[in-house]
């Protein structure tokens, strides 16, 4: 799928959660109710662990508490921007 097919996607087949390695979708702006968008900047060998964590956590583990953000998760940290929020949150991992 190339980059300008992503977001009209996510809005046709809503309630999606799209992982992604591409920081490009990591924008305030693309926030929307029908959607979460996650992009990882982890080693592509790490991707799976660290989808398993976002989804283990108890800030991002139900479909609810995911729609209408932007995530960036790293090794450290958890930044997302949600609709209706005027700053991106920041969040350790918890141990």
């Amino acid at each position: 799928m190339k980059d300008p097919e992503i977001i009209p996607f996510l809005h046709k087949n809503g309630e999606v959660t799209f992982f992604t390695r591409d920081g490009g979708l990591y924008q305030k702006d693309l926030c929307h109710s029908k959607y979460c968008i996650v992009y990882l900047t982890v080693g592509q060998t790490e991707v799976a662990t660290f989808i398993q964590r976002l989804l283990k956590h108890s800030d991002f583990n139900t479909k609810a508490k995911k729609m209408g953000k932007i995530i960036s998760i790293s090794h450290l940290y958890i930044r997302f921007w949600e609709l209706k929020q005027d700053s991106e949150t920041l969040l350790k991992w918890i141990s």
